[in-house]
């Protein structure tokens, strides 16, 4: 029974093993390059959200100090996007956060990690293209929406208020433009990001040169006579500001802070660039550079375009809806407004495509890993995945045509902020892997696993208490004395401690988010807890400090290791904890599907457990070819062909 338990156990985190040495053998299509790929992920995180979002927190949260809101979340995702960019580096492979966990944290976290991206990208490409309707409708005077309400209207509870036959035909035609080609997908989405960016450059401009430094120095006078004035007050009533105390930070800042946390989602989007590896040239250094240029240049417009706005009118008097055109208005430069509907549009247009691009790919990975259903895995003549993409855009399509997606949009949060912090946990363990370990696993995978599993038998109950006392002695050696070369044990002590690290941080963030009063009113007990915690962290970091790190080098590595990656940890988890609890509910049951499906389908026809399998057919039958050898010569030559049959099906995997 217990033996059973072990290899159920272990079947849940086998490791992916990829052929470094035939990453230009690939179904899709190699045509990308480096400008394809920063046009993608500019266009995907720089949507529809700067038109709208600046003028949002800039009144709610953050006053002028937006900029400020920016540029902390802006460092908060590059500490994600950094370590994007070195796993692109090292794994430049279709697949995303999910192949990422799959070569090192195993197979149902990569599988977790694939189902919540898939959740994500639907939930994404739906909403978006139900925005973009709506956008359209509003140009053109709300007639869809009086027809569909007319003729269509549907009252149930979840459904939207009546269908989107609009958005449906977009995401078809989108659908159908992947499935042509990945080339005339990227041509076209350069178009409109080329467009979007112009567009932001001349509302930048204009703000810089009808912009008053003088909205950065609005008084707390002037914001009391304005609330007076507001509310219908008399001016002898004794009232506070509902804009804050003025000046750059109206709200403090822990305003700027609360900006930044909502600023955070900006920047979400530039991911879609880590599932191209396998239709990008060169793609360990397109991808690093793709990801870390894109958010330059998102971080650029979102700074300039808050800038600009805040200068050109008083914070207060933004329109949360449509800033932009109201602030045009306001310098008197009315006609703008059309610049900036066009360039909304454009932003819409390559928000759906950057929501629609990874997600096939994501399908495609699972599908071809076998653990989701094999038909995903097809390609078309074209070398496009034509049997993912029409599965996601028709799902994505029935999505937007009947569902209110206003309660599912925070599930995206959810998938994105897990994808980020595996991602952060992979680099940490992959650093400090010994070097040479994926080789090994890549070379003799087959022969480590049949001298596990055959193996075990053969060990007498006490030799297996022997080794485990024998390995658990090592790895206390290695905590209190570190090799000077990644070991074995020395990882193993940095996987224990990531683990821990994650579990305080989760206890951290759940304990300042929902018992914050009792931080402030310092009670004892939390902050006893909290101290205990901190200590905790603190040991964990240094722990993870003294172990040396692996010498194989690539193109790029994230800097600062350990603390860049676990700050992305804290950040990204912290986050998490933010969401409702419904949110929470939601996504619980979307995991239970998943791992219904995981269970009954995935979990056997993996093929990794193919692999694994072949190999133990092969070990057993060459172990009984040798047997009945009869000469030393004739059974070395079989352990030759032993050796063989498990080197074979993969070549060495140098990292």
């Amino acid at each position: 029974m217990l033996e059973q338990v072990l290899s159920f156990s272990r079947s849940l985190v086998r490791r992916k093993v990829v052929d470094m040495n035939s990453l230009e053998d690939s179904k899709l299509c190699r045509c990308l390059g480096t400008v394809d790929l920063i046009a993608l992920g500019v266009g995907s995180t720089l949507g529809a959200g700067v038109y709208v979002l600046a003028g949002e927190v800039a009144k709610g949260d953050s006053g002028p100090s937006i900029v400020i809101s920016f540029l902390i979340a802006a460092l908060a995702s590059v500490m994600a996007g950094l370590c994007y960019a070195e796993f692109g580096a090292r794994v430049p492979k279709t697949g995303s956060a999910y192949l990422y966990s799959y070569v090192t944290v195993g197979e149902i976290w990569a599988f977790i990690t694939g189902w919540n991206l898939i959740l994500s990208y639907v939930i994404g490409t739906s909403s978006v293209a139900r925005a973009w309707s709506g956008t359209f409708d509003e140009m053109i005077g709300g007639h869809i929406e009086v027809f569909c309400k007319t003729y269509f209207s549907m009252n149930s509870p979840g459904l939207a208020q009546y269908p989107d036959f609009f958005a449906v035909c977009l995401i078809l035609l989108l659908s159908g433009l992947l499935s042509f080609g990945v080339k005339e997908s990227a041509w076209v989405n350069k178009v409109f990001t080329s467009v979007n960016v112009l567009v932001l450059l001349f509302v930048i401009i204009s703000g810089f040169v009808k912009g008053d430094t003088a909205n950065w120095k609005i008084t707390e006078e002037s914001l009391i006579n304005v609330t007076i004035v507001a509310r219908n007050l008399s001016a002898a009533a004794n009232v506070s500001s509902d804009y804050g105390v003025g000046g750059f930070m109206p709200f403090g800042f822990s305003g700027t802070l609360a900006g930044a946390a909502t600023c955070f989602y900006a920047f979400v989007g530039f991911d879609c660039i880590a599932t191209t590896g396998e239709e990008v040239r060169n793609p360990q250094k397109a991808i690093p550079i793709g990801i870390v240029v894109s958010l330059t240049v998102c971080f650029l417009a979102y700074f300039g375009v808050s800038a600009a706005l805040t200068l050109m009118m008083p914070y207060y008097l933004l329109d949360e809806k449509s800033p932009l055109p109201m602030a045009f208005e306001y310098v008197g430069w009315s006609p703008a407004k059309y610049v900036v509907a066009a360039g909304s549009l454009c932003a819409l247009s390559t928000s759906l495509l950057g929501s629609m691009f990874p997600l096939p790919r994501i399908l495609f990975a699972m599908a071809r890993d076998g653990i989701l259903f094999k038909f995903m895995s097809k390609v078309s003549k074209r070398q496009s995945p034509v049997a993912a993409t029409m599965a996601a855009g028709t799902t994505a399509a029935i999505m937007a045509f009947l569902f209110d997606l206003k309660a599912l949009v925070d599930m995206m949060s959810i998938g994105t902020l897990l994808a980020y912090s595996l991602v952060a946990v992979c680099v940490l363990i992959l650093r400090y892997q010994p070097d040479g370990a994926l080789v090994q696993r890549a070379g003799t995978g087959e022969r480590d696993y049949l001298s596990s599993e055959a193996g075990e038998s053969d060990l007498t109950e006490s030799e297996s208490h022997l080794n485990m006392l024998n390995g658990g002695s090592s790895t206390l050696q290695a905590v209190l004395h570190p090799p000077a070369s990644p070991s074995e044990h020395s990882s193993s002590v940095v996987n224990m401690t990531v683990c821990v690290l994650v579990l305080v941080v989760c206890v951290v963030s759940y304990l300042t988010t929902y018992h914050i009063y009792s931080i402030l009113s310092m009670e004892v007990w939390i902050l006893a807890l909290l101290t205990v915690c901190l200590l905790i962290f603190s040991g964990c970091v240094f722990m993870v400090c003294r172990q040396p790190q692996t010498s194989t080098k690539v193109s790029f590595m994230v800097p600062l290791l350990p603390f860049l990656p676990i700050l992305s940890i804290f950040v990204n988890i912290y986050l998490m904890v933010q969401l409702s609890g419904d949110t929470w509910i939601r996504f619980s049951v979307w995991m239970a599907v998943g791992f219904v499906i995981y269970f009954g389908y995935g979990m056997w026809h993996s093929e990794e457990r193919q692999r694994k399998l072949q190999g133990l057919v092969n070990g057993s039958s060459t172990r009984e070819h040798s047997k009945t050898g009869g000469e030393k010569r004739a059974g070395a030559g079989a352990a030759g062909k032993d050796q063989e049959g498990f080197i074979r099906p993969e070549k060495t995997s140098q990292f």
